[in-house]
C-alpha cells in the first residue's frame, strides 16, 4: 500500500510540473469565449474574414459564423440562438416588438459597412446602364424584352434572392416598389445569382458588390436626366450611386466584455480595412 501511495504522489507531482511548464511557455488554460453570428448571406464572406483575422489575434475567443439570410439571423437573435444577427436591411417594427416582448429590450443596431446593390448583366449584353424606373419595370414584369431598354430583341430572364434575404427586401422596397414578377427565379445566395447571370446571355440579377465577378456591372441612373454610376468606393462615399445601403449587426443588448471587444475591433481601422479588402465599403 505504501508503494502504491508513493506512485500516486509521483504522478501528481509530474502532472503539476507539466502544467507549470506549459503555463511558463505561454499556454492558456482559461475557457474559450464563444461568439455566434448568423444572418445575411450578403455579409457572410465579410463576417467570416472578420472572425478569421480576429481569432488569430485572440485565441481565447471563438467566433462562429453562419448565413441563412437577414430574416433568419434576426429570428435567431429573437429566439436566443445567436449573439449577433447580421442584416443587409434595417430590422422591422414587428421584429423589434418580438425582442421587446421576450427580452424587454429594443435591441442594438450597429452599422458596420456600406454596400452598393450591384446590377449584374451577362458580359455580352450590350446594355450598359439602366434607370431606377427601368429596373423597377424589369423586375416587376412591366418590361420583358431587352429591346425596350436598348438591348437585343430577346426576353429578359430575371434572377433574384429568396424572401428571407435582406437584399430581396431592400431591392423590393427601394427599387421594384411593388411585387416581383412571377417569372423571377429566386436563388439561395448572391453567388448563385451571379453564377446564373454569368451563364445566361439574357439574364439580369442584383446583389452585393463583393460578389460581382465574371459579370458586367450595369451603371444605374437615378432618372433619365442624370448620369449613370457604378457601385464603386468613390460613388458610394459621395452618394452618387443610387442603390446604396448600410449593412448592420444587431444585438439584444449593449455589448460588454469579449463581445464589446469584438464589435469595437470590427469598427476600428483594422476591421474596416477588411471591409474594403472584401469588396464592400467602410462605414465612415
Amino acid at each position: 500500500m505504501k508503494n502504491l501511495n508513493n506512485i500516486k504522489m509521483k504522478k501528481i507531482k509530474m502532472i503539476t510540473l507539466t502544467l507549470a511548464l506549459l503555463a511558463g511557455l505561454g499556454f492558456a488554460f482559461a475557457p474559450q469565449t464563444k461568439i455566434t453570428v448568423k444572418g445575411s448571406d450578403t455579409m457572410v464572406i465579410l463576417a467570416q474574414k472578420w472572425a478569421e483575422v480576429y481569432m488569430k489575434k485572440n485565441q481565447n475567443v471563438s467566433v462562429q459564423v453562419t448565413g441563412g439570410g437577414s430574416g433568419v439571423g434576426i429570428a435567431a437573435l429573437i429566439n436566443g440562438s445567436t449573439d449577433i444577427a447580421n442584416a443587409s436591411r434595417p430590422i422591422n417594427s414587428s421584429e423589434v416588438e418580438k425582442l421587446k416582448s421576450r427580452y424587454n429590450t429594443l435591441g442594438v443596431e450597429i452599422p458596420c459597412a456600406k454596400d452598393g446593390i450591384t446590377i449584374y448583366l451577362n458580359e455580352v449584353n450590350i446594355v450598359k446602364e439602366l434607370t431606377i424606373k427601368q429596373l423597377s419595370d424589369i423586375f416587376s414584369g412591366r418590361i420583358t424584352n431587352w429591346k425596350q431598354v436598348g438591348g437585343e430583341n430577346a426576353d429578359i430572364k430575371l434572377y433574384g434572392r429568396e424572401n428571407s434575404s435582406g437584399t430581396y427586401v431592400f431591392f423590393k422596397d427601394n427599387v421594384v416598389k411593388g411585387d416581383y414578377a412571377a417569372g423571377c427565379q429566386t436563388l439561395p445566395g448572391t453567388a448563385a445569382v451571379v453564377n446564373a447571370v454569368k451563364k445566361d446571355k439574357y439574364g439580369i440579377g442584383y446583389g452585393g458588390a463583393a460578389y460581382a465577378t465574371g459579370v458586367k456591372h450595369c451603371k444605374v441612373k437615378k432618372d433619365a436626366n442624370t448620369p449613370g454610376y457604378e457601385a464603386n468606393t468613390e460613388n458610394i462615399k459621395n452618394g452618387k450611386y443610387p442603390i446604396s445601403r448600410y449593412l448592420y449587426m444587431y444585438l439584444r443588448n449593449r455589448p460588454t466584455g469579449a463581445m464589446k471587444a469584438y464589435v469595437d475591433w470590427i469598427l476600428s481601422a483594422e476591421g474596416q480595412k477588411l471591409v474594403s479588402d472584401i469588396g464592400y465599403f467602410p462605414v465612415k
